[in-house]
């Protein structure tokens, strides 16, 4: 299976799950959030686009983005 272009860089990545107690964290384990997060924040866009669609805005807001976070 073909890899995704990260668009969430895999350092920063490491760094969170550092900062979350990890005392160390593969490149594997880096990418693997990586890609998770991705994937959870596509389904949040695409739900804040039909939300924002429906109330008639081509524009994204914050209520948008938070209003997507609940259906996850």
């Amino acid at each position: 299976m073909p890899r995704k272009r990260l668009l969430i860089s895999v350092a920063p990545m490491a760094e969170l799950m550092k900062r979350a107690g990890a005392e160390r964290v593969s490149d594997e384990a880096a990418l693997a959030l990586s890609e998770t997060l991705m994937d959870i924040g596509m389904e949040i866009a695409k739900d804040a686009i039909k939300f924002a669609h429906h109330a008639g805005r081509k524009t994204i807001k914050r209520s948008d983005i938070e209003l997507a976070k609940k259906n996850i």
